[in-house]
């Protein structure tokens, strides 16, 4: 076997190419220190001013940061709300826009909720919790708040009898008792026993006053027009563990605390909002039918829950973020589509139009297409405006004009050279479906010049990658690497029968459209062949594992917190009544045939490509048990092999700022060293 040089100590020195005299060099992976973003932006009820979050990084602290800032609409007078190396955001305008409430660290490490008066800019803590508020929902006279908060318990067995230990004695900490299905989650690890509860507060602070009492979780919650009542989505069902995504809307009596269902299909009714006017509630959902893809759909009801129907139906597309049009009249909503978000309106009477676009850049690793609005009551928006060149700035859309507010990254990219970023579509070998994709090139690029290629993959699966500023991609690329993305079958922007494609049947035909895509590049004549490259996180690492079972064309790959092993993995994730429902045709024991030819274990025996293992320690989405699986599988076929975990990183490995580095130098370091020399 040949020998793996020790590359881990010169992880952090990649990349860091600057030639003196040049203005510009290419992206370092340090630079993800300096990479700052827009996010959550907030504009006033009478759309004058925006407050917006601005996110940054501590390279001292290995911390990603936030403060407030506010802007007035036209872009003048853009400056600080906040300051301080702290977390500040959240921010929720008062409806007669005299004041925000917001989350913060800014006094001690306890994160609490912050009321501001913006005349004065004076700014109080209302909660000092062990446990933040989640998100708040200003009432109608602006007086008090309400909000959903996890509320601890301790969970007695009523089977283990423990004696006590004697005074004094030093014992091993208590067994710990776990009787509920889903008892750890990644990002947060173990669960702790207990719920999250409605409560509301008075602005002048105080005790926050507990409403709901049932050992079940509730959802964040809004006010009623009148302030009498609550509304919220939950899953309150019995069997609630089992069928995890039939929530309901409900609404919460507060002079009496009775919870009343106002929506009863068997499927997920969640995330209401009310209509300025107080008559109807608007919310999201879909009629269940166990598929792993599912559009969500926009729905309208009175606000007593009657007469409930569907708005923009023929919208094949999934719709979040609803806010109403401060008329009534219609609902604003963003939807995913061919690589881009946009935002849509429809009228109650089914009408439906686009607003604009290029919603996005919120995800700096690699360019999965996330983005935000807000809408004032006389029709201007505040939006996270993203781009293949920058994460998200701010950006504004009103009478029909779109204008960038910000610039964060100015600094930087006045010094930092990216990669250009071309669109592509290609039909698959196995169908003729059109797919479509990304080329990132080098900076200096020279088409007439041979070049690396690396096939990066989605997660997910059911999700979208775009046209988003990505720091992993543009990293290879700086590297000398071309870079292709795609939206595989099974992504989501095209419709709910091209993401069902792989309903029941993942990986599979998604591997044709993928090896189609990389004939694609090599048609255009400046891929070196000798050196193409695969990579992949999560679902990407499924298919990763996959293609390297089946072909060996790629000279080295890069498996990133894969599942390896179906059966093992519907079991030991975070969610195991979901995936065995709606990712398979029924339970591991029951389909075990279906599972394991499904499973890039199956394949193993095939693999010659030197792979590389890349996972969270603390990852429970796919655990790390599945690359241990397969490292061993890899190393009993006598295959090139190496593993690496990042200590106490989830699923997103973006727990820390300096996780991500290492993921992307990792991989970097992994396929420098196998490339074939010219």
């Amino acid at each position: 076997m040949k020998r793996i040089i020790s590359y881990l100590p010169l992880l952090f020195l990649l990349l860091s190419y600057e030639a003196i005299g040049q203005t510009k060099s290419n992206l370092t992976l340090l630079d993800l220190f300096d990479l700052e973003y827009v996010s959550d932006p907030q504009i006033s009820p009478d759309g004058s001013k925006i407050i917006y979050v601005r996110n940054f990084k501590d390279v001292m602290t290995d911390s990603d940061l936030s403060n407030l800032w506010i802007v007035n609409f036209d872009g003048s007078q853009n400056r600080p709300l906040t300051q301080g190396n702290q977390r500040d955001f959240m921010p929720r305008w008062s409806h007669d826009g005299s004041k925000i409430v917001f989350k913060s660290n800014m006094q001690d490490e306890k994160m609490k909720l912050y009321l501001m008066w913006l005349d004065t800019k004076e700014t109080v803590a209302l909660t000092n919790s062990a446990i933040a508020p989640g998100e708040v929902s200003w009432s109608a006279d602006d007086k008090q708040l309400a909000f959903s908060m996890f509320v601890p318990k301790e969970n007695k067995s009523i089977l283990l009898k423990i004696p006590t230990k004697p005074e004094g004695a030093k014992w091993n900490d208590a067994p710990i008792y776990i009787d509920q299905m889903n008892y750890r989650s990644d990002g947060a690890g173990y669960l702790k026993s207990g719920n999250t509860q409605i409560f509301t507060l008075g602005i002048e602070g105080g005790k926050p006053t507990q409403h709901t009492f049932s050992e079940l979780n509730h959802g964040n919650p809004i006010w009623s027009k009148d302030g009498k009542s609550l509304i919220f989505s939950a899953n309150l069902h019995e069997k609630h563990e089992l069928e995890p995504l039939n929530s309901e809307v409900y609404q919460l009596t507060l002079a009496d605390g009775k919870i009343s269902p106002l929506t009863k299909r068997f499927g997920p009714d969640s995330n209401p909002v009310l209509s300025p006017d107080g008559s109807k509630i608007a919310y999201l959902g879909f009629d269940d039918r166990f598929q792993g893809y599912q559009v969500t759909k926009l729905y309208v009801m009175n606000a007593d829950g009657t007469d409930s129907k569907m708005l923009g139906g023929d919208l094949d597309r999934d719709i979040e973020n609803i806010i109403w049009e401060g008329n009534s009249r219609g609902i604003y909503f963003q939807y995913g589509e061919h690589g881009d978000i946009k935002i849509g309106h429809v009228a109650l009477t089914g009408k439906v139009r686009t607003i604009t676009e290029g919603l996005g850049g919120l995800d700096l690793g690699r360019p999965y297409v996330v983005g935000q609005f807000t809408v004032s009551a006389n029709n201007r928006f505040a939006y996270t405006l993203g781009g293949t060149e920058h994460p998200a700035d701010l950006g504004t859309w009103g009478d029909g004009n779109t204008n960038r507010l910000t610039r964060v990254n100015e600094d930087l990219f006045n010094s930092r050279k990216i990669g250009n970023v071309e669109e592509i579509w290609w039909e698959s070998s196995f169908d003729k479906r059109k797919v479509q994709g990304w080329i990132i090139t080098p900076p200096d690029f020279d088409p007439n010049k041979k070049y690396p290629m690396i096939l990066e993959i989605h997660g997910g699966p059911f999700t979208m990658y775009g046209k988003s500023f990505t720091y992993e991609l543009q990293a290879m690329a700086a590297a000398g690497y071309v870079v292709l993305y795609t939206n595989p079958r099974g992504s989501t922007g095209y419709g709910e029968e091209f993401g069902n494609l792989i309903h029941h049947n993942y990986p599979s035909n998604d591997y044709d459209d993928l090896m189609s895509g990389v004939d694609a590049v090599l048609a255009k004549g400046y891929i070196d062949t000798k050196n193409l490259f695969v990579t992949g996180g999560s679902g990407g690492g499924v298919l990763t594992a996959w293609i390297i079972g089946k072909t060996d064309r790629f000279k080295a790959a890069v498996v990133a917190k894969p599942v390896i092993n179906w059966y093992s993995h519907a079991l030991y994730a975070d969610n195991p009544a979901f995936f065995t429902k709606y990712w398979f045709p029924g339970k591991p024991w029951e389909e075990t045939e279906n599972y394991m030819k499904r499973s890039p274990i199956s394949l193993v025996g095939n693999v010659k490509t030197p792979t590389m293992l890349l996972t969270g320690e603390s990852d429970f989405r796919t655990p790390i048990g599945e690359s241990e699986q397969y490292y061993a599988a890899l190393k009993l076929e006598e295959v090139e092999t190496a593993m690496v975990r990042i200590p106490n990183a989830s699923h997103g490995l973006v727990d820390k700022p300096s996780m991500l580095m290492s993921k992307v130098a990792a991989i970097l370091s992994w396929f420098d060293h196998y490339k074939a020399k010219p």
